[in-house]
């Protein structure tokens, strides 16, 4: 059982790389939210392809590097998603050139409503913790054994807090509750469900970074403060 690395040590071979992609996920996610998608009689928002696969990031980054990972992962994404969110409402503010067509185009992608931003921030804020955190105790718990259900556990935990938070933050006092209930079940279930379906790919890539890292490491003694602390 080892101690977490500072993380600027370079025996982590792929860990910038990982949190790289993460955030380029998280982004694209943003990105490609505002299209809905039909499936059946339901609707989706084209952004569940994606964002989803961030909470098995998040576990990923737990389970191999350890809870301060997991918290410099999640603060990229957030000031990341925060820039992009505040830059794409500026430059759709600015004044279009007489000559250039696209200005509804362009701000039916780029201009985020300012409450639904800060709701999803939060939302992306508080779930990602919470699963990390669940994630790093129930290592310690299982003493490293059955995966699934950290994996599960963890997310279950996370997506709800993350749903539960962005569906009432954004939508409280403009849709009725039972409107939003309906949608904090139909969002959580399929994220839960996307997250167990994925099991068998996390586990590949859990171990093969492992193996590729030679590290086992257990939050024994972190200190899970999200916005700083040692690890």
């Amino acid at each position: 059982m080892s101690a977490p690395a500072p993380m600027s040590q370079p025996r982590f071979k792929y860990l910038d790389h990982l949190i790289n992609f993460f955030v380029v996920v998280l982004i694209i996610s943003n990105l490609v939210a505002p299209k809905l998608v039909a499936v059946g009689a339901g609707r989706l928002s084209g952004a569940q392809i994606l964002f989803p696969i961030t909470y098995i990031f998040g576990d990923i980054f737990t389970e191999v590097y350890g809870y301060s990972a997991s918290r410099r992962a999640i603060w990229t994404g957030f000031l990341s998603s925060a820039l992009l969110a505040v830059i794409g409402m500026t430059v759709v503010a600015l004044p279009p050139a007489p000559e250039w067509p696209d200005q509804k185009a362009f701000e039916t992608v780029f201009n985020f409503v300012p409450r639904l931003v800060v709701a999803s921030l939060i939302a992306y804020w508080c779930g990602e913790f919470a699963n990390a955190f669940v994630m790093a105790k129930l290592k310690v718990v299982t003493n490293g054994k059955m995966l699934w259900v950290r994996t599960i556990g963890s997310t279950a935990v996370g997506q709800m807090v993350d749903t539960v938070v962005v569906m009432v933050l954004a939508f409280g006092g403009i849709r009725d509750w039972g409107t939003i209930f309906n949608l904090i079940l139909s969002g959580y279930t399929g994220k839960v469900l996307y997250e167990t379906l994925a099991t068998p790919v996390t586990y590949l890539v859990v171990n093969g970074l492992k193996k590729a890292e030679g590290i086992e490491i257990y939050d024994t003694n972190t200190d899970f403060n999200p916005f700083g602390g040692k690890a």
